[in-house]
């Protein structure tokens, strides 16, 4: 395979993804002639904060971890970037340093635009700021419900929200059961709820008690995504 190329999996993601989708032909395929691909290996960085921005990436294979640390040292995750999402224009726009830090989680593939490609299609394309202000709209959406249900949520609607988004992202269906093909320790989910592992295993373990999901290291399984909404809504 040419490293160098997009497979057509992972060009189908990049295309079919919600938010590139809907640009015009014309600057879809400025973006793939700007663009350069990175294939990544599990854990490599690829910006930390306070580093200068050079890159705007569309995931096209794998996820991307984006994380901080607390002041006491603890790893927090943010979230993960799936295939089809773009990342890295906030700070282009800006010209302030990257807010948190980016790895691979698993093998990964990116599609990178560099930043004077970047500014030469915002220049060329007058749709692409727009379409940015949509992303970035949506973006704070998102994080005003993250917000509102950190604050009004109990830890086991919380979750149950969690594993339906990544089943959403990552499910790969086998019969009636969804296996999330992102792997994720409990650790990793605990960081993304801002709580314990030992809370998420619990709450976890109810789960699979109800039978709305069956526990695998590294992986879950939805058994029933209707038994997770009413877990979602209590």
């Amino acid at each position: 395979m040419n490293d160098t190329v997009l497979t057509l999996a992972e060009r189908q993601n990049i295309e079919s993804g919600p938010w590139f989708s809907k640009l015009s032909p014309a600057l879809q395929q400025a973006i793939f002639a700007r663009a350069v691909v990175r294939r990544l290996r599990d854990g490599v960085q690829l910006g930390s904060r306070g580093q200068p921005a050079e890159m705007w990436c569309g995931v096209a294979s794998g996820a991307v971890r984006i994380s901080s640390v607390s002041l006491s040292g603890k790893q927090i995750t943010m979230s993960y970037m799936e295939p089809g999402t773009w990342f890295g224009d906030i700070s282009l726009f800006d010209g302030l340093p990257h807010t948190h830090d980016a790895n691979a989680h698993g093998d990964t593939t990116l599609l990178c635009v560099r930043k004077p490609d970047f500014k030469e299609l915002l220049d060329q394309f007058p749709e692409l700021p727009l379409a940015l202000l949509r992303l970035n709209c949506r973006r704070l959406r998102l994080m005003f419900d993250l917000i509102e249900d950190l604050n009004t949520k109990p830890l086991a609607a919380r979750l149950a929200k969690q594993v339906l988004l990544l089943a959403k992202s990552y499910g790969i269906a086998q019969g009636e059961e969804i296996r999330i093909g992102l792997q994720l320790a409990q650790e990793d989910l605990a960081q993304l709820l801002g709580a314990s592992r030992q809370r998420v295993n619990q709450e976890l373990k109810g789960f699979e008690r109800e039978g709305a999901v069956r526990i695998e290291p590294t992986r879950l399984v939805v058994l029933s995504r209707e038994k997770l909404m009413a877990i979602a809504e209590r």
